[in-house]
């Protein structure tokens, strides 16, 4: 397809929550393509008509190019056409450092659209060169367009949640992923023809991959597939918990990390606990001298890293795992516990038990509708979150438009903005 007269979408990842949200809406849009290319009459009203190039951007916040590259292979995400390379800092040096580096990249290009994605320091830095940018003498910028609007924790303390806010109030298009957000976006005064209730794009990643990630080795490389005559759970296996600890609140601090390890403790005689840990917590173990809680799983020369009996009582901890690999793990948990605001959402999805170790959280629909409960800090918390849990008969639904297709209703309310524009600028011509 000739792309010359295409309508040009920016589209920033940054660190890898960025990477599942944003992967749907990239194929949606060589989707849009194709379909235009063979039959434009099909795609119907509203700008669908409208032929769309792709630039793709990453920032570098999250510096492991082993784990990006795992994860843009799994997602089938297209290789950046922009990489920026800001690496570590302070949110500070980062958030400066991309904005400095994006800036070159947004004059370079000129899209028509920027599109930014959940909560992290990519998000408002980029947000907020795209506020202030001049194309030209007349003031011409990209509209922004925020997925995953309209989530507040109500903790002014959690660094995301300065991003959301201020990414939100910079946005032209809010696309909003669970009703709580409309609300809090009316009560901060953002008019209502800016807010779209379009569903979650990182659930449209898990719906597309879910069987994919079925296919995953890693419940046999870890040992988690039951043996002949062996009580497993479902599908042959074994019971366990999936564990994730990222948030710096809760590994950043010693007490608090102890805390959090210490309610623990009766899940690990109860079963494995699976810890796929970034380095950065690893180091934080190795600093805390909290080692004897873990058994730190290398791989075998077959290629193995079974769960033994070296492990009982200790936290089973492995490297960090490719998109397909910890899909897998997560469906198959007993229970999940994590601080991830995306794996609240992901659980919810696949019917699967999680307790979140926070005293907050921006999903609330995870919660009343959902597979989730809030647990705290606390060990007292966290055994008492973790055995609800695991007793628990609940059944969940999925939030309203959690179906697989948020994507495609953003790229049609896209499209249609961009028609809009193109039809005011046409009428003042004319005029």
């Amino acid at each position: 397809m000739d792309l010359t007269n295409a309508k040009k979408i920016m589209t920033v990842v940054g660190a890898r929550p960025n990477f599942m949200k944003a992967a749907p809406i990239i194929n949606a849009i060589q989707e849009h393509n194709k379909r235009l290319s063979t039959s434009p009459a099909a795609l119907g009203p509203h700008g669908s008509q409208i032929a769309l190039q792709s630039v793709l951007v990453h920032t570098g916040q999250h510096y492991d190019e082993a784990m990006s590259d795992r994860f843009f292979a799994d997602l089938r995400i297209p290789k950046p056409d922009v990489h920026l390379g800001a690496g570590p800092g302070s949110h500070a040096v980062q958030t400066a450092e991309i904005m400095k580096r994006f800036e070159e990249a947004l004059l370079r290009e000129k899209p028509d659209v920027l599109i930014v994605v959940g909560d992290v320091n990519s998000t408002i830095a980029c947000a907020l060169v795209a506020a202030k940018i001049s194309y030209d003498v007349s003031g011409s910028r990209p509209f922004i367009a925020h997925v995953e609007a309209g989530l507040r924790s109500f903790d002014r303390g959690m660094p995301e949640e300065i991003n959301r806010i201020v990414t939100d109030h910079l946005a032209d298009l809010l696309f909003v992923t669970e009703e709580s957000g409309i609300k809090n976006l009316r009560q901060e005064g953002i008019a209502d023809h800016k807010i779209h209730f379009v569903g979650n794009t990182m659930i449209d990643s898990l719906v597309a991959f879910r069987d994919k990630a079925g296919l995953s080795p890693i419940l046999s490389t870890l040992g988690l597939r039951a043996g002949k005559g062996s009580s497993g759970l479902k599908n042959g296996v074994v019971r366990y918990a999936l564990l994730t600890l990222h948030r710096p609140s809760n590994v950043d601090q010693r007490e608090s990390f102890l805390s959090i390890l210490e309610g623990l403790q009766d899940l690990t005689s109860l079963c494995p606990v699976i810890f796929p840990a970034h380095p950065r917590t690893q180091k934080k173990i190795a600093d805390f001298g909290f080692e004897d809680f873990f058994h730190h799983h290398c791989e075998t020369r077959d290629g193995s890293k079974a769960i033994n009996d070296v492990a009982k009582r200790r936290i089973n901890m492995i490297d960090p795992l490719g998109y397909l690999d910890f899909l897998c793990l997560m469906e198959h948990a007993a229970v999940v516990i994590t601080d991830s605001g995306g794996i609240q959402e992901e659980t919810t999805c696949l019917g699967v038990p999680c307790v979140t170790v926070r005293e907050n959280t921006e999903r609330p629909v995870t919660i009343e509708v959902g597979t989730n409960i809030l647990a705290g800090t606390s060990a007292s918390g966290i055994r008492e979150a973790t055995r609800r849990q695991l007793e628990s008969k609940r059944e969940a639904a999925i939030p309203e438009t959690w179906d697989g297709r948020s994507a495609e209703r953003i790229l049609d309310v896209i499209c249609s903005e961009l028609a809009r524009h193109d039809a005011s600028l046409f009428a003042s011509v004319d005029r």
